[in-house]
């Protein structure tokens, strides 16, 4: 894999300046940042968490992502003049001038962000970051935020589950771009669908940008657009080792098709002269990159035996031939066949190569389909995901919230007509109780003031969605879950890259207990508030009538 280099860097935060600028947001965001400054409130110290409430696909866990645009987004924050222009033209037109001036001056040099590391395994209701800072700023930030942690947390989950459907030995080849909602969709999707656990993309700025493998040969419309050897040019093909004189592939290809056929008992006359010329084309184009699309009109008939006369003429040359794309059909027992005939021309030819040719199964690849696929034998090596991937067709939005938890150095907590859109109030300290084993049990959400629960001692909690009454567990390790990474304007913490955020997914994942990791109806994990937390939100709720009329 190509690591991105420094230039490739500033391009990227030079992308997020331009996709995520301060004018990205509701307008809302800006009125209530000017109702802070007429009440001179703005620069009132503040506390918003983002979280979300429930786990994605029917799931027992979700990824953390978007945490590496969401710095560059804080480091990069200020209006300009031709912002706040448009932004005078549509607030009200009583609104104070001075404001205005009040925007063209502000910045992130204020706001610190404490998060949950990228590719972290995350649960609903544990806030993954806190946002503090001057209260107009960070209520500015709302939107911003959640749009760069919503999809990019969504789809690197979906991508997980991709991974966990697919088993560890079989390669994910992500090509949802064409699919993907507007360009930035699909950038994102292929971003964090690596991060998620793809093994390649298609999309060749993704790796650009962030040093994803990139993969990819021919389409249907390459082969149909062929009809006759003729149109093969140049028709012939120096041999690996250099030797000079070139050898026309089309003659020794024709050679190897009849001797094909009749290994087979396959009928020449049903063989595509057109998908022929197309694969010596290409394969002259490409000696040490062959990979063909083989159904194009027919698999059996036609695709997998002018595949095979063109690799053996490629193998003659010294030349290795990756190996076939099936994109229709039943995918399964097709790669059995394909698999079948590799061997046959391995041992009939003593053509060893043939053995280690790959097979790619694409076609609307969904969860379900992938999981299928794994029930029944078949010989596919990579698989390719696009539509059901980028789009996240099960589910469509995380529901990521952004929500005031501390002004002042008072808690707040919202009440709701449901239950579920309450809140936690305070500033908190989040922990993950680890067992025995080496899988976390808990998430503890605390007050930011109390004591580190310690190994091997006891802690009393009360578990969220339980019946109100107190629990003891004991872990054997805990750790802190999140760290600031955001202070005062500066970026305290380095940016991962996606390999690095890649790898902490795959740990993450490999310590979650299998029965978190279940793609149906997996174990609930827990989480829990510390007492401490626990009283205040029952002296909150409590103390909510006031006599104040």
């Amino acid at each position: 894999m190509a690591a991105p280099s420094s230039k490739t860097c500033e391009v990227v935060e030079r992308s997020i300046r331009d996709r995520v600028p301060p004018l990205l947001t509701d307008l809302y965001q800006f009125t209530m940042a000017y109702a802070y400054w007429r009440a001179g409130r703005h620069r009132e110290p503040a506390v918003f968490e983002l979280f979300f409430r429930e786990n994605p696909f029917g799931g027992g866990f979700s990824l953390f992502s978007g945490l590496h645009d969401c710095v560059l987004f804080l480091r990069s924050f200020r209006l300009t003049d031709e912002d706040v222009d448009y932004l005078r033209s549509v607030l009200p037109p009583a609104t104070d001038p001075a404001f205005f001036q009040f925007l063209r001056g502000l910045d992130c040099s204020g706001v610190t962000l404490t998060s949950v590391p990228e590719g972290t395994v995350v649960f609903a209701r544990v806030p993954l970051m806190e946002v503090s800072g001057p209260l107009a700023v960070v209520q500015l930030l709302e939107t911003s935020l959640l749009c760069l942690v919503n999809y990019a947390s969504l789809v690197c989950s979906n991508a997980a589950r991709f991974r966990l459907a697919a088993g560890p030995r079989r390669k994910l080849l992500e090509m949802g771009l064409r699919r993907a909602q507007g360009p930035d969709g699909g950038l994102t999707a292929s971003r964090y669908t690596h991060i998620g656990g793809f093994d390649l993309t298609s999309n060749v700025q993704a790796g650009f940008l962030f040093g994803i493998p990139v993969a990819g040969t021919m389409a249907h419309s390459y082969v149909t657009s062929f009809s006759s050897l003729e149109e093969v040019w140049p028709q012939t093909l120096v041999a690996a080792n250099g030797d000079p004189g070139p050898v026309d592939l089309i003659l020794l290809t024709k050679g190897w098709l009849g001797r094909v056929c009749e290994l087979l008992g396959a009928e020449p006359g049903k063989i595509r002269e057109g998908e022929l010329a197309a694969f010596l084309s290409y394969a002259i184009a490409y000696p040490h990159n062959f990979l063909a699309v083989i159904d194009s009109y027919s698999v059996s008939g036609s695709g997998l035996l002018n595949f095979c006369a063109v690799a053996l003429s490629l193998c003659e040359l010294g030349y290795r031939p990756l190996g076939v794309r099936l994109d229709s059909g039943d995918l399964c027992r097709q790669s059995m066949d394909v698999r079948r005939v590799y061997k046959l021309c391995s041992e009939h030819f003593s053509i060893s190569a043939f053995q280690s040719l790959i097979i790619v199964g694409t076609n609307n690849i969904s969860e379900e389909s992938l999981a299928e696929l794994n029930k029944k034998e078949n010989e596919i090596d990579v698989v390719g995901v696009g539509t059901h991937l980028v789009t996240c067709t099960r589910q469509p939005s995380l529901g990521c919230v952004y929500k005031l938890v501390e002004v002042r150095g008072s808690p707040r907590m919202k009440f709701s007509e449901d239950p579920e859109k309450s809140t936690v109030p305070g500033r908190k300290a989040v922990y993950r109780l680890i067992d025995t084993e080496g899988h976390p049990f808990l998430d503890l959400l605390c007050l930011a003031e109390e004591p580190v629960p310690k190994p091997g001692v006891p802690v009393s909690c009360f578990p969220l969605g339980w019946d109100n009454t107190s629990h003891s567990v004991t872990p054997t390790q805990v750790t802190c879950l999140r760290q600031e990474v955001f202070t005062k304007g500066q970026v305290t913490h380095p940016l991962c890259s996606a390999a690095e955020s890649r790898a902490k997914v795959q740990s993450s994942l490999e310590n979650l207990h299998p029965r978190h990791k279940r793609l149906q109806e997996p174990d609930s994990y827990t989480v829990a508030l510390s007492e401490k937390l626990h009283n205040l939100i029952t002296k909150i709720r409590r103390g909510s009538n006031s006599d104040f009329l």
